[in-house]
């Protein structure tokens, strides 16, 4: 077992991917092409004593996610068990299997907060883009329930292709909700999002056009709500802090009870991932091989290891290093300081050029199926 031996500070947050069942097919889905089914999933006192662990290491946030977490029929028994650990919970849902009963019961049960994706700000789109026909009115009725249980709310939205255009609509549509917060992520791509690139990719000027107009809504509607956007990377200068650098404040669990540094990370090979079925979360969170790879600096090449900004955004993404240039520990080419720099203008103006009608709501089983062969 390799030890971390340097100072280690406890992760503040924990992703709980309760399942990866979810009614939705959104061509961007952030689950692995290869999943475990519903046998495979932790049971209801295993993520119990996930919890548990968490809360005795210093987590204080629980993010219940998925997949679509509604799926579990235990999600009110793991909410009511966070809540008496004193941990806050934040409820990341589709808001489909919700009903207003589920919503009042949880909220009594110590929820603290939802997130609610949305794909579109019309129900045409969104519907479409989600494959499932009537989501945006169930989003409308979700959203309703949340402000009758005093809930805070936020709206999370994906930017891509067929909604770029809307992106400042969807800031609109968050404050009629009443949302105290949205965000607007432009699609990362990696998983199902890098099969879809060519269907997803809007061209640069698109993505400005967005970006203005999201910032000007974030000036317009200042002390209203809070407006996180997070900018297209492929049109970025340089990249981002990738989970505010790899395995420093959260930790992520699938629902077989892998513990990762990020949902994407089991996409870069060669990496080991301990479970926490099999080891304790203390144990995995300060001596994980999968952990400890790519923390501090010692693993940069340059430019990263000499350059002023590592500690800004850690050398960037590690997924997205390993997805375009097969090796992660390489500099982020969305870095302008990457010497593969020029490979993202060309996939951008390639793939946002191409003459693609748009993605139909079951494209992704289709991939699933070919890569299940």
């Amino acid at each position: 077992m390799t030890t971390n031996t340097n100072p280690l500070a406890p992760p503040s947050a924990l992703l709980a991917e309760l399942t990866y069942r979810c009614p939705l097919s959104c061509p961007y889905c952030s689950n692995p092409l290869q999943m475990g089914g519903r046998d495979t999933e932790m049971s209801t006192e295993e993520w119990k004593a996930i919890f548990d662990q968490a809360a005795a290491l210093g987590v204080l946030h629980v993010h219940m996610s998925g997949g679509e977490p509604a799926a579990r029929r235990d999600l009110l028994e793991l909410v009511a068990h966070c809540a008496g650990l004193e941990l806050y919970t934040n409820l990341i849902t589709s808001g489909v299997g919700l009903t207003r009963a589920s919503m009042a019961a949880l909220a009594a049960a110590g929820l603290d907060h939802v997130q609610l994706s949305i794909q579109d700000s019309t129900a045409e789109g969104a519907d479409w883009i989600g494959g499932y026909e009537g989501g945006f009115a169930k989003k409308l009725e979700v959203a309703g329930w949340v402000a009758e249980e005093g809930l805070p709310l936020t709206i999370n939205a994906v930017i891509h292709r067929a909604n770029v255009a809307h992106a400042a609509d969807m800031v609109d549509f968050a404050v009629r909700l009443g949302a105290r917060r949205i965000e607007i992520a432009h699609t990362q791509y990696y998983g199902w999002a890098l099969h879809n690139r060519a269907h997803l990719m809007p061209t640069r000027e698109q993505s400005e056009k967005a970006y203005a107009e999201v910032e000007e809504r974030r000036a317009r509607y200042r002390g209203q709500i809070v407006i996180d956007h997070v900018a297209p990377d492929y049109h970025a200068k340089y990249p981002k802090a990738c989970m505010s650098g790899w395995g420093r404040l959260s930790m992520n669990v699938t629902p077989q009870g892998k513990i990762l540094p990020c949902h994407a990370a089991e996409t870069i090979p060669g990496l080991e991932f301990w479970n926490a079925r099999e080891i304790p979360l203390a144990d995995i969170w300060a001596n994980s091989p999968g952990f400890n790879a790519y923390r501090g600096d010692d693993w940069m090449q340059e430019p990263c290891r000499s350059c002023e900004r590592k500690t800004e955004d850690f050398g960037g993404c590690r997924c997205q290093a390993m997805a375009l240039l097969g090796d992660a520990s390489a500099c982020d080419p969305i870095c302008v300081k990457s010497p593969r720099h020029g490979l993202i203008a060309e996939i951008a103006a390639r793939d946002s050029a191409e003459k693609v009608e748009g993605f139909t709501p079951r494209r992704i089983e289709r991939i699933r199926e070919k890569s299940d062969a």
